[in-house]
């Protein structure tokens, strides 16, 4: 959710996914129209105009699918670029009345394209006579009702896409639909925990209304700069970010320029923030490697969970900074992975971090 005045910088992978992920409902919806019409036309279930030997059908289908996708690429844009940022502060109820409404306008758009299309293009009739065939087919032939449960399905399943792509990352749902994470799976992973710096005090002089829009704020620029290095937030947990990323060495750097590109965006909005709040965001940053297990927990909520010894280091390693006085602190495991030089990094020697029996050699980042 983009807060009120903070602004991105230009060409942001927050932009980007949100362009991508348009382009997939694009694809998707008419893919699902073409094999749909296929079917009808196989079986004979469409309108006698396709049965004539005169008329070419790949040219039919060709227009139809244009304008489809046309149509599908507008949706797209409001539904996860507009819809989404207008009617986060309205009820659930209103939401879905106001989707309703425009799904019914989706399918008379899209047929009236359809129909257009074909009349001007494939009959070569004028324009009236395209849309007197529109108006008859929505009205008369009662093309919506035989329609509507086609649509529905289709724009629930795109709901449905985006509540899971918002809610586990970009990325999650081709997953949380094959059911990957059905039988827990040991995977290596970057973790890595972002918290508020002195936030009691900030809390305090703000007061709880305009602290909670201000940790809003703070996580809007944090997780820009973590999506723009390919990361996934896996879970806002009060003024608290934990990431991650597959473990390998080059998203590991990532992992580490997602911090300096965070540190841009809050810059970037430093008026911003000086100007509602007259408070210039600082954060720690604890990061570890290793393997946790991933699955999907709950009966009534379901949820999509890490666990194991990596996560547990990885808050700790993020508690440390307290203890030592450093913003960015980081396991040997990170160090080794990067290959970091000396001057990259300092050493903390051997520590022991709340709640482990075992030391753990640590290291602040100098950037």
């Amino acid at each position: 959710m983009k807060s009120t005045g903070l602004i991105l910088p230009r060409g942001s992978a927050v932009k980007k996914n949100e362009i991508r992920f348009i382009l997939a409902i694009a694809i998707s919806w008419t893919l699902i129209d073409f094999i749909l019409f296929l079917l009808r036309l196989g079986t004979g279930a469409v309108p006698d105009r396709y049965a004539d030997p005169e008329i070419n059908n790949t040219k039919i289908i060709l227009w139809r699918e244009a304008a489809v996708f046309i149509v599908s690429l507008f949706v797209g844009y409001f539904l996860v670029s507009v819809l989404r940022n207008f009617l986060q502060n309205t009820s659930l109820l209103v939401n879905l009345l106001v989707k309703t409404l425009i799904l019914l306008l989706v399918a008379m758009v899209m047929n009236f394209f359809i129909q257009i299309s074909y009349s001007v293009f494939i009959e070569n009739r004028n324009l009236k006579t395209g849309v007197e065939y529109f108006f008859y087919n929505t009205f008369q032939a009662r093309w919506l009702l035989l329609k509507m449960p086609e649509w529905m399905l289709l724009f629930l399943l795109t709901l449905l896409a985006i509540e899971i792509n918002t809610k586990y990352s970009p990325g999650v749902f081709l997953d949380i639909m094959l059911g990957r994470y059905i039988q827990p799976k040991d995977e290596r992973r970057i973790i890595m925990f972002i918290d508020l710096k002195n936030s009691t005090p900030i809390a305090e002089k703000l007061g709880h209304h305009t602290y909670f829009k201000f940790i809003r704020d703070v996580i809007f620029c944090i997780s820009a700069g973590i999506m723009e290095k390919e990361g996934r937030v896996y879970q806002y947990v009060g003024d608290e970010i934990v990431a991650w990323w597959p473990s390998s060495k080059k998203n590991a750097k990532k992992c580490i320029n997602s911090l300096l590109q965070a540190r841009k965006v809050v810059n970037k909005n430093g008026e911003v923030f000086k100007r509602n709040y007259d408070i210039l965001p600082e954060y720690k940053v604890g990061i570890h490697e290793g393997v946790v297990t991933v699955g999907q927990v709950g009966i009534m909520k379901k949820d999509l969970v890490m666990s194991g010894d990596t996560i547990n280091t990885a808050a700790r390693i993020r508690s440390a900074c307290t203890d030592t006085n450093q913003k960015i602190v980081v396991s040997k495991e990170i160090i080794d992975l990067i290959q970091m030089k000396d001057w990259q990094s300092e050493n903390l020697g051997p520590f022991e971090l709340r709640g482990k029996n075992e030391v753990i050699e640590l290291y602040a980042l100098k950037i």
